[in-house]
């Protein structure tokens, strides 16, 4: 299962002034191509902007943020925190130096550090939606289950154009066993996100539990056919379909596809071995063994 990934560095870049201070208008434009050069992943351009940004004003709280990104970027932990700390001393009331400091514990595997930093952004802005997105899905990866649920309702108030709050909102009622609940929201949701691949693959979940496989593996095939996150998820749902339809030679291909991509897949791990035990391979007793360690969901 996989609806949800760390909200990109993107979300957290700063172009305007967020502090009270008037700024030189040539700092708030360096800021600002700054921002375009990080995000089309020209550092080096990036860094001399954000940097001649803060010659002209040093305590330019979005420079200094959006230079502490291209620091995460490149891998440099330490300077990069030093970056966002001194843009948190200096405007606390800023959700957007909170929320990278939590980037960057998640970076560092640190997530009990990463949640608190998260939780700090949104008591500066409730509404800052990367930190919202970002602790509904540590939370979710612990568990808590409950407190996801929380986290998810409250993602789809503040940002209802995102299909990942919908997608992990319905992910979270499955978890807790509200199917009903978890189909309406997809269905909802896709009234309004018609083309968001992470409602169509909970749509064709749907199906599958419906036992419209034909309907899921139509939905499926055609999100099946990149090499990104959303084929690998499409893939291992595919191969569940092909299973519940009794073409386990079809389920081991879609499978093989998507263990290719990520071999650490569990909805593929868990219908290749299914399939594999359907055809009597004497593989599939080490494939669902390995299945069970990954926890797949079965929904």
């Amino acid at each position: 299962m996989r609806p949800f990934g760390l909200c990109p560095l993107g979300a957290l870049l700063l172009a305007g002034c967020s502090g009270s201070v008037p700024l030189p208008a040539k700092a708030l434009e360096l800021n600002r191509t700054g921002v375009e050069a990080l995000a089309r992943g020209d550092l080096e351009t990036a860094d001399a902007r954000f940097s001649l940004a803060l010659e002209y004003s040093p305590r330019f709280v979005d420079a200094l943020t959006n230079q502490g990104l291209v620091e995460l970027q490149r891998g440099n932990f330490a300077r990069a925190e030093q970056l966002f700390s001194r843009a948190r001393r200096l405007n606390p009331d800023v959700a957007q130096p909170h929320h990278a400091l939590g980037v960057l514990r998640e970076r560092e595997r640190r997530p009990d550090l990463a949640s608190e930093h998260y939780h700090e952004a949104l008591r500066v802005d409730p509404g800052f939606s990367p930190a919202r997105s970002n602790l509904a899905r540590l939370l979710f990866a612990a568990r808590l289950f409950e407190d996801a649920l929380v986290q998810f309702k409250r993602l789809v108030e503040v940002a209802p154009e995102q299909p990942l709050g919908h997608a992990g909102l319905a992910e979270t009622l499955i978890r807790l066993g509200r199917i009903p609940e978890a189909e309406a929201v997809v269905t909802s949701a896709l009234e309004r996100l018609a083309g968001a691949p992470e409602l169509q693959i909970l749509e064709a979940r749907t199906r599958i539990r419906h036992g419209d496989y034909e309907g899921a593996v139509q939905i499926l095939t055609p999100l099946a056919r990149g090499r990104d996150d959303t084929a690998v998820a499409a893939l291992g749902w595919l191969a569940t379909a092909e299973l519940a339809r009794g073409r386990a030679r079809h389920a081991v291909g879609a499978a093989q596809r998507a263990l290719a991509l990520d071999a650490q897949d569990p909805v593929a791990t868990y219908a290749l071995g299914r399939a594999l035990l359907e055809l009597a391979d004497p593989a599939a007793e080490t494939w669902l063994k390995r299945a069970s360690v990954l926890a797949p969901s079965k929904n």
